[in-house]
């Protein structure tokens, strides 16, 4: 952090272009992809494979055109447990083992790289591997903050590499449906979207520090977080502490706040206010339980409401999305709403479908046009391979998934800045006036976990 160039760059300088870069993303000098033929199967690799990590590597595995050559996890207990259960979907051929990820970046055999640890490692895992030659599937939230989350980008188009953020809702046929709906004008004129994240969730103690399991490399698992010895909350708990994550806005509201600025069309906003607090205090979780934000975009409100503390809240469940039914709306723990002059469309995340309100009649409720959905898992992971041969851009580029992940940090800085206002600056994703939100745009890397100034 004392390098002149991060320094300029704290200084909200309209002279650093971060624009937009849009296209298709075409190799220079493939190796990976463009020479394989398009019948052989794509050599991958797994960093982290704990829970997501583990359904991904499942999915990929069972797929007749993937191949998981390399398990990367900080825990050998994973590769003992994990690993087993993805060779049984390709044939019976286990993975290479690396504690260390570096490892298998030296493999130039290996064309694409699934990432799912926790978020504080998303951007700069993706950084490395872009840079060893491979594609990147990786897991939300992007980036851990809004500096190294443009610098994921840029790595990315340097080296031409096809990166898809793990927002599934991207590839839903009944989300593009959604978005051509109000693309044609169907809702009318759009001035506010609603996003909703509402669940229980109940605080957690903090355990003593300890020494880490046999074997564990709790070093690597820190990675670009600050020093601290092991501590099993600090490992289990990662989405609740600042060091980590960003909370559940961060962590899961994130998949509605990508729906709602894609589905209403916006990219940047001209200012963001939240506030909230921690109302259940009894343990150690560092982010809010309860939050408001507001996004002010040229003729268009969002608002984003979080609630933990309320466990008749519910996501939707499996029957509902792959079922030919709709939610209960006002119960329903991550919906959006989009209000048109026209409308109001209800969107569901991960399936669970889309329905358009009008006047009621007769006191009862009128749905104009509706559309069920599916889990969008599948036609994710499809369009990532089709992308990693075609060289096309995926549907969660990162360049999207860069831009949502932004409107989750600025509501972060307002928050723990007691509510703040912030005002925000298109051309270089800096916020305008205000050092104190500003200094807040990064983070002090620990050394050699640096995501560094020029990439």
């Amino acid at each position: 952090m004392t390098n002149s160039n991060r320094r300029e760059f704290l200084k909200d300088s309209t002279s650093t272009t971060l624009g937009i870069t849009g296209g298709l993303t075409l190799l220079a000098d493939a190796r990976s992809v463009a020479a394989t033929p398009a019948n052989d199967k794509l050599n991958l690799a797994i960093i982290g494979c704990r829970g997501r990590g583990n359904t991904l590597a499942k999915a990929f595995a069972a797929r007749s055109d993937c191949e998981f050559t390399w398990f990367c996890d900080v825990d050998p207990e994973m590769y003992a447990t994990r690993a087993k259960g993805i060779a049984e979907n390709q044939g019976g051929r286990m993975p290479k083992y690396a504690k260390d990820f570096r490892r298998m970046l030296e493999d130039k055999s290996v064309d694409a790289v699934v990432i799912a640890t926790p978020p504080h490692w998303h951007t700069l895992a993706t950084i490395w591997c872009c840079q060893a030659g491979k594609d990147v599937y990786c897991e939300k939230p992007q980036s851990h903050n809004c500096w190294e989350g443009r610098q994921g980008v840029k790595v990315a188009r340097k080296h031409d590499r096809v990166v898809q953020i793990g927002l599934q809702n991207r590839s839903a046929p009944y989300l593009h449906a959604a978005k051509k709906y109000i693309t044609d004008g169907k809702l009318g004129n759009i001035d506010l979207v609603r996003v909703f994240n509402q669940k229980g969730e109940g605080n957690f103690p903090m355990a003593k520090d300890s020494d880490p399991p046999s074997g564990f490399d709790w070093n690597m698992f820190n990675g670009p977080a600050p020093e601290h010895a092991y501590n099993e909350t600090l490992r289990r708990q990662w989405r609740y502490l600042w060091r980590y994550g960003g909370g559940d806005m961060h962590y899961d509201g994130i998949h509605q706040v990508d729906i709602a600025r894609w589905l209403a069309g916006v990219d940047y906003p001209k200012s963001v206010y939240s506030n909230g607090a921690r109302y259940n205090r009894d343990g150690a979780a560092e982010t809010p339980d309860t939050q408001l934000s507001v996004f002010e975009f040229d003729n268009l409100m969002m608002t984003f409401d979080l609630t933990l503390n309320t466990p008749y809240m519910l996501k939707a469940d499996s029957g509902i999305r792959d079922g030919d039914m709709f939610p209960h709306w006002p119960q329903n723990a991550e919906r959006v709403e989009i209000y048109g002059s026209d409308g109001m469309m209800v969107v569901g995340r991960m399936g669970s479908g889309w329905q358009v309100y009008i006047r009621p009649k007769s006191r009862k409720p009128v749905v104009r046009d509706e559309m069920y959905g599916k889990f969008p898992d599948e036609p994710h992971q499809q369009n990532f391979v089709d992308c990693v041969r075609t060289r096309q851009t995926p549907n969660a580029d990162i360049e999207e998934g860069h831009l949502s992940t932004l409107l989750v940090h600025y509501s972060t800085i307002s928050y723990r800045l007691g509510g703040e206002k912030l005002t925000i600056n298109p051309v270089t994703e800096g916020i305008v006036g205000n050092e104190r939100a500003q200094a807040m745009l990064t983070r002090t890397y620990r050394s050699p976990w640096v995501v560094e100034d020029i990439v």
